[in-house]
């Protein structure tokens, strides 16, 4: 029997699931809160059942613990809490010990790498982190390296540029009248379709599963952009006038310090190793394929 464990059952893991949980003949995730926990038993993702179980990363549930000794695959999307792995805190023995597990796959964030003025990078650039919580995850990351090297289970690495898909996308944001049309000279962005990265994920547990292997690997598109770019195109897309221009300058004044940290590093993000080593063909290479889908997904039927 094939199991695979979400640990951390977000935005993510649901759409792996939804695209690809028929591999799997039994599928755990997990949530911080039993109000959410009911909430998400309740779903059934593209027929995807899932046994859903609370994992608030203080302490670990004997039925967690149990799972896991019949996982097959660990989906890891868990982010460090302060300076510790919660999953590595609570559950590090029970992976440790679980005798069919054969893949874990780490979702890490390209934010590791730190800024470096839109130059181009890839998964050798040496690790430059900006941010308390980068660096945070460079720890987790070697930590789960070690944890499957210890025990011979192949880890796959994901650093993920920005997430965009269905429900959270430019075409949302103009939409809500949130978008905003900033502009910082030399500031480009890479992104993810949420799709391509399920993808990506599924190339990396066959790896695993396969040939036994691992690795780092950038889940980005193939076009680093500035950010008014999306919004622009899911304007003209909407058919609705843009935004306003506004100078990074003046909108740094109202931004939180989580959004305005993203306006610190600018790099191009280099995406080879998830088409030469995992053989990913991405569905969505730019921001323009990816938002006209969401487009065309979300117009409103003809009733004609």
């Amino acid at each position: 029997m094939t199991v695979l464990i979400c640990l951390g059952f977000g935005y993510s893991a649901q759409h792996y699931v939804a695209h690809y949980g028929r591999r799997f003949d039994r599928i755990v995730g997990t949530t911080r809160s039993k109000k959410n926990m009911m909430a998400l038993r309740s779903r059934r993702l593209d027929g995807n059942a899932v046994e859903m179980l609370v994992f608030d990363g203080v302490s670990a549930s004997s039925a967690l613990v149990a799972a896991m000794a019949d996982a097959t695959v660990l989906l890891v999307s868990i982010a460090p809490d302060g300076n510790a792995d919660p999953v590595l805190a609570h559950l590090h023995d029970a992976i440790a010990a679980a005798p069919r597990l054969a893949s874990i796959v780490y979702l890490s964030t390209i934010a590791v790498y730190g800024n470096h003025d839109g130059r181009w990078i890839d998964e050798t650039t040496p690790l430059t982190p900006a941010l308390t919580r980068a660096s945070n995850r460079i720890e987790a990351e070697s930590a789960w390296q070690a944890l499957g090297g210890a025990h011979g289970i192949p880890v796959a690495v994901i650093r993920i540029a920005g997430i965009y898909g269905p429900g959270a996308n430019a075409l949302e944001t103009v939409k809500a009248g949130r978008a905003r049309r900033i502009l910082k000279p030399g500031q480009v962005f890479n992104r993810i379709h949420v799709d391509d990265l399920a993808q990506i994920i599924d190339k990396a547990v066959d790896m695993a599963l396969m040939r036994r292997a691992g690795g780092i690997f950038n889940a980005a598109d193939d076009e680093p952009a500035p950010p008014a770019d999306p919004i622009m195109f899911a304007a003209s897309l909407l058919g609705v006038v843009p935004p306003a221009e506004v100078a990074f300058e003046e909108a740094r004044r109202t931004m939180t310090p989580f959004a305005l940290s993203f306006y610190g590093e600018s790099k191009r993000v280099r995406n080879d190793r998830i088409k030469s080593v995992l053989g990913v063909s991405l569905r969505y290479p730019t921001y323009r394929e990816g938002l006209r889908a969401l487009a065309i997904a979300t117009a409103p039927s003809d009733q004609n």
